[in-house]
């Protein structure tokens, strides 16, 4: 991992986040999300400089993992996740308590 998502790790494994399981370099089908927590269907992905290059290939994963799983995303840079980690948590928090369809 890298240091942005270890850092994001630590945070869904203790505190009001360690009610929710995460698994971390999580498979579905040909694609690995960073962290997955499969109660709430939500995929969480930690963009650094190499994600530049692949914006469109990301855009089209999130796009199957929303349709033919039904799963959310959330996309977070590692700027934000060092700089902002209370605002991550918080949309995080929000997404874990939003009703599934």
């Amino acid at each position: 991992m890298t240091p942005a998502e270890n850092l994001l790790w630590l945070h869904l494994r203790s505190g009001d986040m360690a009610a929710h399981h995460f698994r971390r370099q999580h498979a579905v089908d040909r694609y690995i999300v960073d962290f997955f927590c499969a109660a709430a269907k939500l995929a969480i992905e930690i963009d650094g400089d190499s994600h530049c290059d692949r914006a469109e290939y990301d855009a089209e994963r999130t796009r199957w993992l929303n349709e033919q799983r039904d799963y959310r995303v959330l996309r977070f840079t590692n700027q934000a996740v060092y700089e902002s980690i209370e605002a991550v948590l918080g949309q995080i928090r929000a997404a874990l308590s939003e009703p599934l369809s």
